[in-house]
């Protein structure tokens, strides 16, 4: 612990920004980006704005989860996850308050540029994004901690963040984006299911009720499965429909990796904690690396 707590302040806040989740933020941005270039409507200052509220809003849930999960005796010694800073003291939960309220408000301030680009629905959308990273873990009753995490991912990272970066471009509704954000926000609510499936026992000492806590081990193992598995048809199926062209099965080429995570989280216990930890960080980067090929296919 003295060699942690003499690491510089950069750091420490660093670890708190937990660089290996933040895929979630990039991975929609960049497919509505690539539809939206691909329907000839990209406009680049709405889609570097929609990249950067889309990091901060992934940063200022990980700040919020980090001190709300410590005042509520979530985190606790022995834990198998990655280093929480409010936990240990390396960050005070006076210094996190501050933090979270400086990153939520700088991502308020790229929200009111989008709202002028694009008009109210951004303001409900961003609104309703605020108040849902705030009680996650925070308030009375957490929604994470009730089995609506999984969902609540699956929504803003994944059905709001591709049609809402699609949206400040184009200006319009899309039902094709709509289709797109399926497997972006599946496999961004993967990194969830990850990271609940490697806390469930500690989640369920403290009480904490996350949908893998509900599901118990083998029924989370079997939706980290279907999550994967349905990223894979919605391009088939895309294909099939003549929509787009083949060019959207090139996040096929990723399959190998996913298959190899299905291999690890099927056979890896609960007590694996460092295993685990991996196929998180390995799970965010498929994310990413799947939506990348998408994009390309997309604008191809």
């Amino acid at each position: 612990m003295a060699a942690l707590k003499a690491q510089p302040k950069w750091k420490v806040w660093l670890w708190a920004a937990r660089p290996k989740t933040l895929p979630a933020a990039l991975s929609p941005v960049l497919v509505g980006t690539a539809l939206a270039y691909a329907d000839g409507t990209f406009r680049l200052g709405p889609a570097v704005a929609a990249l950067l509220g889309a990091l901060l809003l992934q940063i200022g849930v990980n700040f919020a989860n980090d001190y709300f999960d410590w005042a509520k005796g979530v985190d606790r010694p022995g834990r198998k996850g990655p280093l929480r800073v409010t936990q240990s003291g390396l960050v005070s939960p006076r210094e996190m308050r501050l933090g979270m309220a400086v990153v939520f408000g700088l991502s308020a301030l790229v929200g009111l540029y989008l709202v002028a680009v694009a008009g109210w629905p951004i303001l409900l959308i961003g609104a309703a994004a605020l108040l849902c990273a705030l009680l996650y873990s925070g308030g009375p009753f957490p929604l994470g901690h009730c089995g609506l995490g999984d969902l609540l991912v699956f929504f803003f990272f994944g059905l709001v963040a591709v049609v809402g970066t699609y949206y400040v471009q184009a200006l319009t509704f899309s039902w094709e984006a709509l289709v797109w954000a399926v497997p972006v926000g599946a496999l961004v609510t993967a990194i969830l299911v990850v990271n609940n499936f490697r806390d469930l026992d500690t989640d369920r000492e403290a009480g904490k009720r996350t949908l893998a806590v509900l599901l118990g081990e083998r029924g989370t193992r079997l939706e980290y499965a279907l999550l994967l598995m349905s990223a894979y048809v919605v391009p088939l199926g895309v294909w099939l429909a003549e929509v787009r062209p083949a060019s959207v099965l090139l996040p096929w080429l990723s399959l190998p990796w996913a298959l190899g995570l299905l291999r690890t989280l099927g056979k890896t216990p609960i007590a694996d904690g460092e295993t685990l930890n991996r196929a998180l960080a390995r799970t965010a980067r498929l994310s990413f690396l799947y939506s990348a090929l998408l994009g390309l296919g997309l604008m191809l």
